[in-house]
């Protein structure tokens, strides 16, 4: 129970990683907030955790829109005194296909989740964090941000961002007692991959040595480790979970 008396935000929380972030927090002891713009989802999440016993509520945001996080962080610190943690997890993969038949919508939109909406979310919170001195921030990124992926530029220019984002937040932070951290797997179990093609699953499949996808609970974990005291001397850097696939 390493989180016992902690406030944490998890967006994206109503669906797979998401979800087992915001169960394996819970299980640790945190007041978990799992905000999602699927509010449905968000609060059956929450209300399968408060009755095991735990403590959660759901929140609907949409990560892109800067008054909708606004407002979410000001209620929560208005109602439960302060946000120790922040999993930056909502994001979509978008549309795959060649660049030139990238809409500037869907590019617009996949950045504005992915990227924006991480940035809209750190910037919310951190002033408080830093005031009070303690504070955890995990971002998600993809391996695809450092290897990049064909037929998915505006997902890997996203989660690319994600990443250089994350390594300056967690250098402006680095004497306040706050960390900036970010996770990049590779394909996880759950609903992300029945929007692809087999071809394209093969493909990634056969990129991973351990040949295997990775699983939610999994991600959970280290979530959970980088937003403990004990990973206090852990900042701005990028962890991968790709079962072997990544090579720096």
């Amino acid at each position: 129970m390493q989180l016992i008396g902690q406030v944490a935000v998890v967006t994206g929380g109503g669906n797979n990683i998401g979800k087992a972030v915001s169960w394996r927090m819970a299980r640790e002891g945190a007041y978990v907030i799992v905000a999602d713009i699927n509010f449905s989802a968000a609060e059956k999440v929450a209300t399968d955790i408060t009755e095991a016993g735990l403590k959660a509520i759901p929140y609907r945001v949409d990560v892109s829109i800067k008054h909708e996080v606004r407002d979410m962080m000001r209620t929560i610190e208005g109602d439960l005194g302060q946000i120790d943690i922040l999993a930056n997890i909502a994001g979509i993969l978008g549309p795959t296909a060649p660049t030139s038949e990238i809409s500037e919508e869907d590019w617009d939109l996949i950045l504005d989740v992915n990227l924006k909406g991480t940035f809209l979310c750190c910037q919310a919170v951190i002033d408080g964090m830093i005031s009070r001195g303690y504070g955890r921030i995990v971002n998600m990124s993809s391996i695809t941000g450092k290897e990049g992926n064909p037929m998915l530029a505006a997902y890997v220019s996203s989660k690319a961002g994600v990443m250089g984002f994350t390594k300056s937040l967690g250098k402006e932070t680095a004497k306040s007692g706050v960390t900036v951290n970010c996770i990049a797997p590779t394909m996880i179990e759950g609903d992300m991959i029945k929007t692809v093609s087999e071809s394209y699953f093969q493909s990634v499949l056969n990129k991973i040595p351990m040949g295997r996808l990775g699983k939610p609970e999994e991600v959970a974990g280290l979530f959970n480790y980088l937003v403990s005291e004990e990973a206090g001397y852990i900042t701005g850097q990028c962890l991968d979970m790709s079962g072997g696939r990544a090579v720096y």
